[in-house]
């Protein structure tokens, strides 16, 4: 995991609730904990029919804008540049492809709360401990999300 020279890789992966307090927050914790570069992965999102037409097709400006949005605060709560990914729109295909290309050494996933949450209807957490790596679970509260504009 991570020496005192060598800081923990974080991957944070996130959507809708990516520039939420309650990312921020846990953002600003892990920081706490211990030496730690983080990285934030926003899936692509499939609209309308595309969702199961052709979910390749997803939009990946959306994607793009919420990083833009998100990453100058997860920067501000983890005391230093915060990296942006855009991802498969399947969120497990989309962190895969996220381990599979660079090392980490645990995961965040930040998701709405479990009522209206896709990704906790398909037990994306569960999934994720498959990876063998330390997963934290962030469940947005049901204020929106802090959207500038």
């Amino acid at each position: 995991m991570e020496s005192a020279s060598t800081p923990a890789r974080v991957l944070v992966v996130a959507h809708r609730t990516a520039a939420t307090a309650g990312l921020g927050d846990a953002v600003r914790r892990r920081a706490s904990e211990g030496a730690a570069r983080f990285t934030l992965l926003v899936p692509r999102t499939a609209h309308g029919l595309h969702r199961l037409m052709d979910p390749e097709e997803a939009d990946e400006l959306e994607a793009q804008a919420i990083l833009d949005r998100a990453l100058p605060m997860l920067s501000s709560a983890a005391g230093s540049p915060v990296d942006g990914l855009v991802g498969d729109p399947t969120p497990l295909t989309a962190i895969e492809d996220a381990l599979n290309s660079r090392p980490f050494d645990e995961i965040i996933i930040s998701t709405l709360p479990a009522h209206v949450s896709r990704w906790l209807r398909l037990d994306l957490p569960s999934k994720l401990s498959g990876f063998g790596l330390p997963v934290t679970t962030v469940t947005a509260a049901e204020e929106r999300a802090a959207v500038a504009g």
